[in-house]
């Protein structure tokens, strides 16, 4: 009775190294056909008739624009501070930063964003971005044309994107962006 199951053990054995050799060579194959295109995460909302979308990871917080102060005889772009997280931030028109583009319909939302020095600042927006994807290589391949804080990236479906660079846009304007201290 050893003998025999020592034989059952030994078909069983090789047909199990069989059956995951064969498992193994079909994972292979699909690894090497399905390569896995490296992307960049946006949080993406529209601004009058384009899509605009900011790096994800620079986005801290999506608030209603009614938490804001104004105040009296600031820059244009200033809109007005508000207190985010025990913080005073000043509460920007992205419209205004990015040179007059106009809103479809009256903005309604706050976007708390890292200005890419580690300071934070409110953009104001017409929606709720949503959080999407474009592929890395190209906009690595935008950046590298061009030198202005909003690089035009194409998605995959052929639509055009004008992505945000945080640290370009606050270093080019000089709106009174500093913390409200």
């Amino acid at each position: 009775m050893k003998g025999t199951l020592r034989v059952v053990d030994e078909a069983l054995e090789d047909e199990t190294r069989e059956l995951l050799a064969r498992r193994a060579a079909r994972l292979r194959e699909q690894g090497e056909s399905t390569v896995e295109e490296a992307v960049h995460w946006i949080a993406e909302f529209p601004l009058g008739e384009e899509r605009y979308a900011l790096p994800l990871e620079s986005l801290r917080a999506a608030l209603p624009l009614r938490m804001v102060t104004p105040v009296p005889l600031s820059a244009p772009a200033v809109i007005g501070v508000l207190r985010f997280q025990g913080q005073v931030l000043s509460a920007l028109s992205l419209a205004s930063l990015l040179g007059g583009h106009g809103w479809r319909q009256d903005p309604a939302v706050l976007l708390v964003v890292d200005r890419g020095d580690g300071e934070l600042c409110a953009l104001d927006c017409e929606a709720i971005p949503r959080p999407t994807t474009l592929p890395l290589a190209s906009v690595e391949a935008a950046r590298a044309r061009s030198e202005g804080p909003v690089v035009e990236v194409f998605t995959q479906d052929r639509q055009l994107i004008h992505l945000i660079d945080p640290r370009r846009l606050f270093l080019r304007s000089d709106v009174g962006v500093r913390h409200a201290r």
